[in-house]
């Protein structure tokens, strides 16, 4: 699968399945992960301590991997998005987006680079190209190229409404635990407030016909969001994901240790990634 093919298989109804890169860098992990089933990995340096020449070479080797990289930017900034598209990334996640202005910013860089300054502002506000056959030229280099933008505040969420009429969106990814956060309900995934704050969300998403991605911990929640409306999947991250496995398989072996007289099996807890 490439850029182009996820897009067109979640505008058409398809839903799509993914994870949260935060600790692999090393290239060799992408034979591993191309045999996962997933459809797109997002390569976060936001959070991480990722440099520009680790992210270059892990996309280098996902771009031959059939899994689609996408990377999250630290900020909604143009220069982070040609830095990532530039890399070999097809695809930029811009988090905790709150004005229109941000958005068009990321759109442009996404869709239409190289085109900058006053070129740029002029296709994104009127349409308009400095001929047809650049807008051609565009639409063909940047085909595999997917832009989604965050929502992860009340902010956010009020001018979603006018962001998501910017042409070149292709879904909205929702940070669950900084909206949880800037809601009061801290990591509160339960709560009132935040089940509302996700439905309101759907529900504009679903009126602009422009997918949400919502990013989960738990397989529970991922199932249930799936179920609300998500068609984006992007569930935990590889720390988490491998935290939970050794602690359910490691989990059993030593239970059976215990039993053994192998001495008292000290258990895992859960995950303390926030990402």
């Amino acid at each position: 699968m490439n850029g182009e093919e996820l897009k067109r298989k979640v505008h058409s109804g398809g839903i799509i399945y993914g994870t949260m890169l935060s600790m692999s860098q090393n290239p060799r992990w992408t034979t591993t992960m191309s045999a996962f089933g997933l459809d797109y990995v997002v390569i976060d340096t936001e959070h991480s301590p990722r440099g520009r020449d680790d992210v270059a070479d892990f996309l280098a080797a996902f771009n031959y991997s059939g899994v689609v990289p996408i990377v999250r930017i630290p900020i909604p900034r143009s220069h982070y998005v040609t830095m990532a598209l530039d890399a070999g990334a097809q695809g930029i996640l811009a988090p905790y987006c709150e004005t229109v202005e941000e958005v068009k910013e990321v759109v442009v860089a996404a869709k239409w680079r190289p085109l900058k300054g006053a070129l740029a502002k002029r296709v994104i506000e009127t349409g308009e190209f400095p001929s047809q056959a650049t807008k051609e030229y565009l639409e063909n280099r940047s085909r595999n190229n997917v832009c989604i933008i965050g929502i992860e505040s009340p902010a956010g969420i009020e001018k979603m409404d006018e962001m998501l009429k910017v042409d070149g969106i292709d879904a909205v990814f929702v940070g669950p635990n900084d909206l949880s956060i800037c809601l009061g309900v801290p990591d509160q995934y339960d709560s009132p407030v935040y089940e509302a704050a996700l439905r309101e969300i759907l529900a504009k998403c679903k009126a602009a016909n422009t997918p949400t991605l919502i990013h989960h911990q738990t397989i529970a929640l991922t199932q249930k969001w799936l179920r609300e409306g998500a068609r984006f999947v992007l569930y935990s991250s590889d720390a988490r994901t491998m935290h939970n496995g050794f602690r359910e398989e490691f989990g059993a072996i030593k239970k059976v240790g215990e039993e053994l007289g192998g001495g008292a099996a000290e258990g895992v807890g859960e995950s303390e990634e926030v990402i």
